[in-house]
């Protein structure tokens, strides 16, 4: 979930034409939501001015070979959801609408945040209130593979999830 900071090291909007920020006082609390509508599927932006940084933090996004990255936009406003709008494949540097539902204007944006990450510097109680929520939520190799299972992952983590699987298969 994407904290308040006070001043953005990044241009503000970002991406006026499609993310409108709702920034609310206290930690954990601001959000995005959507100013496009789009099908399932289609391309919602490139993910650009990012930067490679050279630990893992909370608000950081893995990418692939163990790299995080500081997505220095609006793209930092987009929350963990168990049943998100959006999918960050770091692979194509690329931010698309959910294979799984259209977006419409005034939608909340979210990703599947075990779908980027191995491990978190935070994992957390996740509040979304979908049905299909989760409830604790850290990297993908933390929970139980069970419950990752119909959630569109990131190739480095579908990757180190067979990687895991192949090690617990020899012990």
């Amino acid at each position: 979930m994407a904290e308040s900071i006070e001043a953005p090291p990044w241009e503000q909007p970002s991406h006026p034409s499609i993310i409108q920020v709702h920034h609310r006082p206290g930690s954990y609390s601001s959000y995005a939501t959507s100013l496009i509508s789009l099908p399932a599927g289609a391309l919602f932006t490139p993910i650009k001015n990012h930067f490679y940084i050279t630990k893992r933090t909370w608000p950081s996004v893995e990418s692939p070979c163990g790299r995080h990255i500081d997505l220095n936009s609006d793209l930092f406003y987009v929350n963990h959801s168990c049943a998100p709008t959006l999918e960050y494949d770091v692979s194509k540097m690329e931010v698309r609408v959910s294979r799984y539902r259209d977006l419409c204007v005034g939608d909340n944006l979210s990703f599947f945040y075990p779908s980027t990450e191995w491990a978190m510097v935070q994992p957390f109680v996740c509040f979304c209130n979908e049905s299909e929520c989760l409830g604790q939520v850290s990297g993908a190799g933390q929970m139980p593979k069970a419950k990752l299972k119909g959630y569109w992952l990131n190739r480095h983590i579908e990757e180190k999830l067979k990687m895991a699987n192949a090690e617990e298969q020899i012990s």
